[in-house]
């Protein structure tokens, strides 16, 4: 089957925090939204097929993970990533950054020091001191154009650590960790006896020729000092059903974590959800394959359109996700002053570089999993803010 990823589809009136969310986070109701990561694509036509027989028998009761469930997963882990999971690994997350919560209580104590590697996605500060853990930041290095791991900072500060939250493929930056960097960190972490929490949500999405490497599969030592966090929520676009899993294959993690899932009655699944995740990883290799084809055309769309009409904005290549990090540092704007450029001038709807933590200031990150013509307009009105900025 071939999809329309061109096709601009009205989310508006759906609940939708992207489109319907804008007023309350943006304070505006007309600004083109690629802020939040989903995307402006229906999900596979298999998901949606599966989706409308589950409903269509009408009865919604309490739901168990299936055999298919634990093999859909296992089987999409081996055959796009290479990575042999055992199904006593898999637990179940009502959504990853849920998920992340739950295993910082039951893997650490309140005051107790949590890496991340700054600028990241922003719900790992959030969560982190939300549970009144503190954070510690491991910078990334940006060089180049580029970022990459600062190891050296990482072992002067990991013995102050119980846990380190990997964003792999990282998000903002579109880092594809290669297995060398992955395996320094987790050599460290592993001295050190930090425990590595990879969030690899977005490690489908990984552009040729970069590979992902699934953190657990590079050695038993690593995957005996670390939980991995998957879902089928970026790949395929249903973020909305909440339904993620935690792969550990140390039998003492695993158990600390469903124990403090189950203190909080969270064990049970989503019906539909369920079903989503088993159509999606059991028939949504045709549909990725053509979004990835098609957010690579986006990406080169941009990167061109950037050069030509904002060359002073750097476009931070990403190796995976559908995010992209915009370095405006050469316009020498405050971050407030940046913000209101593309909000108010713009009237585009960006999540906020210093958000991602202080080394994010200057920057903004863009979510190009758009129709090309919505893509299209928003950078039109980007330009025309910069050109009016000189």
């Amino acid at each position: 089957m071939n999809y329309n990823f061109d096709e601009v589809i009205d989310r508006t009136g759906t609940g939708s925090v992207k489109w319907d969310g804008r007023q309350a986070r943006f304070g505006s109701s007309d600004a083109i939204p690629l802020w939040v990561a989903d995307m402006d694509f229906r999900s596979p036509e298999p998901v949606m097929a599966a989706l409308r027989s589950r409903v269509e028998h009408g009865i919604y009761g309490y739901t168990m993970a299936t055999d298919g469930y634990y093999q859909a997963m296992i089987d999409w882990l081996s055959r796009r990533q290479g990575w042999q999971v055992e199904r006593e690994w898999i637990s179940h997350a009502p959504g990853v950054v849920p998920g992340l919560g739950f295993l910082l209580l039951a893997l650490t104590e309140p005051g107790d020091k949590v890496i991340i590697q700054t600028p990241v996605y922003y719900p790992f500060k959030r969560v982190i001191e939300a549970h009144g853990r503190t954070v510690l930041a491991n910078p990334l290095q940006y060089k180049d154009g580029r970022y990459e791991m600062d190891l050296e900072d990482l072992a002067r500060k990991v013995d102050d650590a119980k846990v380190l939250i990997l964003s792999n493929p990282h998000n903002p930056v579109g880092r594809v960790w290669t297995r060398e960097e992955l395996e320094g960190l987790g050599d460290v972490c592993a001295e050190a006896g930090v425990v590595v929490i990879s969030d690899e949500v977005h490690a489908d999405l990984v552009f040729k020729p970069h590979r992902h490497t699934p953190f657990a599969s590079i050695s038993e030592k690593l995957a005996q000092n670390s939980v991995t966090c998957i879902a089928p929520s970026k790949t395929f676009n249903l973020a909305g059903f909440h339904t993620a899993a935690m792969i550990t294959p140390n039998p003492e993690l695993r158990k600390r974590y469903e124990d403090m899932l189950n203190t909080f009655s969270m064990n049970w699944i989503n019906t539909t959800g369920a079903v989503a995740l088993e159509a999606a990883f059991n028939h949504g290799d045709d549909w990725l394959d053509q979004v990835l084809y098609y957010l690579k055309e986006n990406l080169d769309f941009l990167t061109l359109f950037f050069s030509r009409r904002m060359p002073e904005v750097k476009v931070v290549q990403p190796e995976g996700t559908y995010l992209v990090w915009l370095d405006f540092s050469a316009l020498n704007l405050e971050p407030k002053q940046l913000d209101e450029l593309m909000l108010k001038q713009a009237k585009v709807a960006l999540d906020e570089g210093h958000l991602f933590g202080t080394d994010g200031t200057g920057f903004q990150r863009l979510n190009l999993a758009c129709p090309r013509p919505l893509l299209a307009s928003a950078l039109e009105e980007m330009a025309k803010a910069v050109e009016a900025h000189r």
